[in-house]
């Protein structure tokens, strides 16, 4: 029987841990890896152009499945470039392995040609990242990696030098001892107890949930029910808990809509379910608190607590709602509906008015038309910037859609990388990429991995020929926009020749058409629209202060945007009130 090497020890864990892609761009110190690949029938090596994006693709994946995926960098530059990709991953929680190969194990140490050290480089960015300098540390170290990655959530890395992948493993054969369900994580008697006790003794309750009420959202809106509660949400939670949700008043934050900042500011109780909202500035201070997560380092660190409860949401609430007593007064819940359909009233013109006449095209259109000819379980990649918003207020959620983005580490050019993890999943489901022009342009090498694959991704570039969001950052500041314009750049004709389907929009009555077109071609396909560079969006709440930098900037017309179909989700709402 053949001696198996240490790169094919790798392998097979990989294949035994679930995963069945390993993302990345060969080279010399890879070389063992990759040919392990090559002969092992449960992986395929993925090749990419960039390796930043075979993180955010092994990221993207992870997300949308809740399982390991992984990705690979060859020595010195080839693993640096993961860095980015892996931040963002594991900033979102998603169980990601990364092999980071090394220069030869006997050079490591005496600045050798392309020497780093991943093992000390990665450490920020992952739960666990170490280096394997000897056959006998395989299998332990990589079940250890693999372990860290899928029990907490988040990145592993492994630095292997290519010498030592290719030497023979030690042992009688790969082991694996991995937990394949997440244990429910319940509060304390006492806990409950106490938690019971201050929902019991609030008048006006108000609920803003984040990602971690994913699966969770009937218990939610059983609470929701019982104790008369609008709920709000941050972006992150928008996809898991906005639609079917008759309590709804919108998104609060810098892409906020709808009531949900008043919701917070004028309840006497304020439960904080899974969510690690960043922005301190749109939380109340003077609102007893509640914050439920399972992840007990976030409890309290954003904002102030009255009462930090540690344990996952779904669970905590079937402990919490039959032991509370019905509110009878749906008084505050309905104040609070009323005036989420009233700010979106306002809203719905800026994009509904004469838009079949206006050039260059309202992206708050396309994003609404696109939200209309989407797939029902259509994957959606947004970049980070302009499109963040037009995602955050147009696309709607139904419980089998999904829409990824960096939306905690925020960086730029993540969707389409994410784009193609998630078609190589299905090739079936559909999936698009919201891209600005420049998160599009700044890794747009790999639009060619889209063709090489024939990976069928749907790519709508927003091109206004700006850095948008950037452009309002400076305005806030009383600043003129200054470097962040781009000279015109036809990006169908680029997506042509790469290969792909290119189709170039420039009038809005070419939009529904296109994406039409689109959507029905068997390949990848580029939809570029160009956009009004004008078009910015302003949050529900805004400081003295911001209001002082837009009006030392005239250089911009400032939009308030408009809301999609969510207008009439708040308007069904107002009809279900309950009469008298």
């Amino acid at each position: 029987m053949a001696v198996e090497s240490v790169a094919e020890q790798y392998v097979e864990l990989l294949a035994r841990a679930g995963v069945r892609r390993i993302y990345g761009v060969v080279g010399d110190s890879l070389n063992p890896v990759v040919d392990a690949v090559r002969r092992h029938d449960a992986l395929d090596w993925i090749q990419v152009r960039h390796e930043e994006v075979a993180a955010f693709a092994a990221g993207a994946e992870a997300q949308l499945t809740g399982t390991l995926a992984a990705c690979a960098g060859s020595c010195g530059p080839g693993n640096l470039h993961l860095i980015n990709g892996l931040f963002d991953a594991h900033r979102s929680m998603a169980p990601v392995l990364a092999l980071a190969a090394q220069i030869p194990s006997g050079e490591i140490g005496t600045s050798y040609f392309q020497e780093t050290h991943p093992d000390r480089l990665f450490e920020e960015c992952s739960h666990y990242s170490e280096q394997i300098s000897s056959p006998r540390q395989m299998p332990r170290v990589v079940q250890t990696a693999i372990q860290h990655a899928v029990g907490r959530r988040g990145v592993s890395v492994v630095a292997l030098p290519g010498d030592v992948a290719a030497k023979d493993s030690p042992g009688d054969g790969v082991q694996l001892t991995m937990p394949l369900d997440r244990p429910a994580i319940r509060p304390a008697d006492e806990e409950l107890t106490r938690l019971t006790e201050m929902v019991d003794d609030a008048e006006k309750i108000t609920v803003f949930c984040g990602r971690g009420v994913a699966g969770a959202h009937a218990e939610v809106m059983a609470f929701a029910e019982k104790v008369k509660a609008p709920v709000g949400h941050a972006l992150r939670g928008k996809e898991h808990i906005q639609y079917d949700n008759p309590y709804d008043v919108g998104m609060s934050g810098l892409l906020g809509y709808g009531a949900a900042y008043e919701a917070m500011h004028e309840c006497d109780l304020l439960l904080l379910l899974g969510t690690d909202f960043p922005y301190t500035d749109f939380l109340p201070r003077h609102v007893r608190t509640v914050q439920i997560d399972v992840q007990p380092e976030r409890l309290g660190r954003r904002t102030q607590l009255d009462f930090a409860v540690w344990g996952d949401v779904r669970e905590t609430l079937r402990c919490l709602t039959p032991a509370v007593r019905d509110k009878p007064s749906r008084r505050f819940l309905d104040r609070m509906l009323h005036r989420h359909a009233h700010a979106l009233e306002g809203a719905v013109s800026a994009y509904t008015s004469r838009v079949d006449h206006h050039t260059p095209i309202h992206p708050e259109y396309v994003a609404s038309v696109l939200d209309e000819e989407a797939a029902d379980d259509a994957v959606f990649t947004v970049d980070t910037g302009m499109c963040c918003v037009w995602a955050a207020r147009y696309l709607t959620p139904n419980g089998r859609r999904r829409i990824l983005g960096s939306f905690v580490h925020g960086s730029m050019a993540n969707a389409l990388p994410q784009a193609i993890g998630a078609q190589f999943l299905d090739r079936s489901r559909q999936v698009v990429s919201l891209s600005g022009d420049g998160g599009f342009s700044m890794l747009m090498g790999d639009f060619l991995t889209l063709v090489h694959h024939n990976l069928p991704v749907k790519v709508v570039v927003f091109n206004n020929s700006s850095l948008g969001m950037v452009d309002l950052e400076m305005m806030v500041d009383g600043l003129p926009p200054h470097g962040t314009d781009y000279p015109p750049t036809d990006f169908a004709a680029i997506a042509t020749a790469a290969g792909a389907r290119g189709i170039r929009v420039e009038k809005p009555t070419q939009v529904r058409e296109a994406l039409r077109e689109a959507f029905a071609h068997d390949g990848p396909a580029l939809v570029d629209v160009v956009t009004d560079p004008n078009a910015l969006a302003l949050p529900p709440k805004i400081t003295t202060e911001q209001v002082t930098g837009f009006a030392l900037s005239a250089s911009r017309t400032v939009l308030a945007g408009g809301v999609g179909r969510m207008i009439d989700l708040a308007r069904a709402n107002l009809r279900n009130i309950p009469r008298p």
